[in-house]
């Protein structure tokens, strides 16, 4: 039987991946992608809480969660693209776009 301990651990161990390639990776599209493991991660807590208590707020979170990370996914990887074409690299260390 699978309880509501495993989703949340499992949630924290999918969470804590997330944490680590954003801290460790320098590529702007690892750190993207580590960003919406971490959203996942939290969505899938909402979705074991719902699903615990039996209520649908936890669902209708997730529903925000997922139309922002899709608005997210839109916009940053459009600013990585033109980053890309402009630099020629997505390493975050050599991007200092606000010096002059």
């Amino acid at each position: 039987m699978v309880t509501l301990g495993h989703y949340l651990g499992l949630s924290a161990v999918l969470f804590a991946i997330g944490v680590t390639g954003v801290l460790v990776r320098r590529n702007a599209l690892v750190v993207f992608m580590s960003i919406e493991l971490m959203l996942n991660a939290a969505n899938l807590a909402f979705v074991a809480f719902a699903r615990h208590r039996a209520d649908v707020g936890g669902l209708v979170f997730v529903f925000f969660v997922l139309a922002v990370a899709a608005a997210e996914v839109a916009v940053g990887l459009a600013i990585i693209i033109a980053i890309y074409r402009n630099r020629g690299t997505v390493n975050v260390d050599e991007i200092n776009l606000m010096r002059w």
